[in-house]
């Protein structure tokens, strides 16, 4: 079976409190005082601290073109990208041993807020020298799913090639979206939820060499589901326009989650034989905070079982694909007993519900 060695995270250079970000965005949203003052109880009932963003507040006072915005993407993502895999191969807190680039066969990168060709991980393959026989697997539009659908598609390789290893990396910089001359409320609910941040995980086949470099108890995937609501395009993801990217919020997405997600999920616990309530901890997508809310309501959770997603978006706000990643880096570093189980989730643009299943051995 496929397993999870090692997590790696990078913050963006600039960490921000909700507070001064909101001040800069009452500032600079296209509203009238009344109607922006309406809307800043988003910012304060985010459940979020602080966050970190590629650039600097002041960056964000003036106008820019998508070539500009794109350019920050593309030198930011590469730089990321590349400390979030050095972190992975080499945090001795999960590895006994550092694993050298030269290891990896496989690379899957998602990212959803910039645009290159070649793709990112192109460039990161130079930047890390992996082997030239390195397969890739360039992933654009999956946005928050794309962590958890990342992990899926490595395990379900990792099936047929059981002596390989599988590096995912997600980079994402939500905040260079941000629109200045677009009132709708899904802009202003962008800026209150998302940052910016990069992550890496490293999956090794059952008979990979590097397996026994684990310092802990293995970190099994043994399974994975994926499911599409018909006709629900319109419930999340980018309109892309002159300036850039304007983010799509559909007002339904609490409502799926209950009504889509809850089924997924049931049926997958169904599958696996587990109850929601035995589970210590579910490594959700803190997508925001009603969306936590709602799988906790939906399945009768204690408070624990989220907690980690909860600080995590606490901390760093969404920050798209990465985000489930950096849930999934803290929870290891708790050294979970062998036997514990759990699941890793996320919703994105389709509308899309991604679930793989977990267990330390």
């Amino acid at each position: 079976m496929p397993y999870i060695l090692s997590t790696g995270i990078q913050l963006a250079d600039h960490n921000y409190a909700q507070a001064d970000i909101q001040d800069i965005v009452k500032e600079l949203f296209p509203l009238k005082p009344h109607e922006i003052n309406r809307l800043l109880p988003i910012f304060e009932n985010a459940d979020i601290n602080e966050r970190q963003f590629a650039m600097e507040l002041d960056w964000f006072k003036e106008e820019h073109g998508l070539a500009e915005r794109n350019k920050v993407y593309h030198e930011k993502a590469i730089q990321y990208a590349k400390s979030a895999v050095e972190n992975c191969l080499s945090d001795e807190r999960f590895l006994s041993g550092k694993v050298q680039p030269s290891m990896i066969d496989h690379v899957i990168f998602i990212s959803s807020t910039g645009i290159s060709t070649p793709t990112i991980d192109a460039y990161l393959i130079n930047e890390l020298k992996l082997k030239e026989s390195v397969k890739r697997t360039p992933i654009f539009g999956l946005g928050c799913a794309g962590g958890t659908s990342g992990v899926a598609k490595a395990y379900e390789y990792l099936l047929g090639h059981p002596e390989e290893n599988v590096l995912i990396i997600c980079v994402e910089l939500c905040s260079l979206t941000f629109q200045h001359d677009d009132s709708r409320v899904s802009n202003f609910v962008g800026t209150a939820l998302f940052g910016d941040g990069a992550s890496a995980v490293l999956m090794a086949g059952d008979n990979s060499p590097i397996k026994g470099l684990s310092q802990s108890s293995l970190l099994n995937v043994y399974s994975s589901s994926s499911r599409i609501k018909p006709n629900s395009t319109d419930v999340m993801g980018w309109k892309v326009v002159d300036n850039g990217f304007e983010v799509i919020f559909n007002k339904s997405i609490p409502r799926l989650v209950k009504d889509f997600w809850s089924v997924h999920m049931a049926d997958v616990l169904k599958e696996i034989r587990v109850e929601a309530k035995e589970l210590p901890f579910i490594i959700a997508h803190p997508g925001g905070r009603k969306v936590l809310e709602g799988y906790q309501e939906i399945f009768g959770l204690p408070n624990e079982t989220l907690e980690i997603s909860k600080t995590v978006l606490r901390n760093h706000g969404n920050m798209s694909s990465p985000t489930v990643h950096f849930v999934l880096h803290e929870a290891m570093l708790t050294e979970p007993e062998k036997g514990t189980k759990s699941v890793m989730t996320s919703l994105g643009p389709g509308f899309s519900s991604e679930i793989v299943s977990l267990e330390w051995n």
